[in-house]
């Protein structure tokens, strides 16, 4: 059931296409799976584009209030051009509750520290979030479940397995390393990707960065 819905990132949100000869339960159906198991790429406050003409205005409708629901929006208007990986999509607010020594900002905020350190001496534990304005870091790993959202680049001194955001505010040269990369997700600017699927080497830590508009992984040596 798993190739029913396909998802393409793009570059304001995520692309859905549909399996030949699908029908709208099993589209449905699937979609839900998606989302209630906490699908990497379905974020709150993602756009979600749809194809015109594929289902009924009322069967369109019950997809929408689904995705509503999990704090998503959907749109028919797609004009975006297609990415095979890595897709981008626009900033958007976390709601999660801030743990951290880093003061919490807001999006709007008209000065912005992005040239500064902020250095955390733990580990972040699922369900919690780290906010900054500046660069940070974390002195212990990430665990999955857990969020970074920096406004310059991220460093952690350790494993990271949660979420991942550097250059909040739209800094396409920062970067994120870890001594080990795994990611749930991981966004720089406006790009987001997942971290790839192969074994990482032992001992080689990795730094992601944008390069002609994808997010890299590289492995690096400290």
């Amino acid at each position: 059931m798993s190739d029913i819905v396909k998802i393409r990132g793009v570059k304001s949100g995520l692309q859905l296409s549909f399996a030949k000869g699908a029908n709208f339960d099993e589209v449905q159906a699937n979609l839900l799976e998606k989302l209630e198991t906490g699908s990497n790429f379905f974020i709150r406050g993602t756009t979600v584009y749809m194809q015109k003409g594929v289902f009924s205005d009322e069967q369109n409708e019950a997809l929408r209030r689904m995705f509503h629901r999990h704090g998503m929006l959907v749109s028919m208007d797609f004009k975006q051009p297609n990415f095979s990986v890595t897709p981008a999509v626009s900033p958007m607010p976390y709601s999660a509750p801030v743990t951290n020594t880093a003061p919490a900002f807001q999006p709007n905020q008209p000065e912005r520290n992005t040239g500064k350190m902020t250095v955390i001496n733990k580990t972040i534990r699922g369900g919690q979030e780290v906010r900054t304005e500046s660069s940070v870091m974390i002195c212990g790993n990430v665990n999955p479940g857990a969020q970074v959202i920096a406004g310059g680049s991220v460093d952690i001194r350790g494993t990271c397995r949660g979420m991942v955001h550097a250059g909040f505010y739209g800094d396409e040269t920062a970067f994120v390393v870890a001594d080990k990369l795994m990611p749930t997700q991981i966004r720089i600017a406006n790009v987001i990707a997942r971290s790839p699927d192969n074994v990482k080497e032992a001992g080689m830590a990795e730094r992601a960065s944008i390069k002609n508009g994808y997010i890299v992984f590289e492995p690096i040596m400290r």
